[in-house]
């Protein structure tokens, strides 16, 4: 399973902080091929063109708002866990920690090296996307 984390520290106030990192809907903003659907205890990321596509459905097992979320993925092919938190630096500043283990299940353990490398790629670019300001 490979592990990766990434800490952002923001001009953003906690409560703002946390709607931005757990607003599911836009997640697929800043994923390529990818949309997102809400279900009744969490999301399904859909990524891919046509028949070349697969779902990540992701479960929300802990929500204690706004400061910590953890996620199951329940997918056929991506594995693991997400747990993002805010935490108050200041008046109108918090550090967002967005911590996940990842895995593809048909991949063997020799390619976590090559899985952390690519989802730290992918998901700081969700982070940043989400906490910044919008155009």
């Amino acid at each position: 399973m490979a592990h990766i984390e990434i800490v952002r520290e923001v001009d953003l106030g906690v409560d703002e902080a946390w709607r931005r990192v757990t607003d599911w809907s836009r997640h697929g903003e800043f994923v390529p091929l990818t949309t997102i659907r809400a279900t009744e205890h969490g999301f399904v990321a859909r990524t891919g063109i046509g028949r070349l596509s697969f779902d990540d459905p992701m479960e929300v097992v802990a929500w204690d708002a706004p400061r910590y979320c953890r996620l199951e993925k329940r997918g056929r092919i991506m594995l693991g866990w997400a747990a993002l938190s805010v935490d108050p630096l200041g008046p109108g500043r918090s550090k967002v920690t967005w911590a996940e283990n990842i895995r593809v299940r048909a991949l063997p353990r020799l390619f976590d090296g090559l899985t952390a490398f690519a989802s730290r790629r992918l998901f700081a670019r969700v982070v940043d996307g989400l906490l910044s300001p919008r155009r």
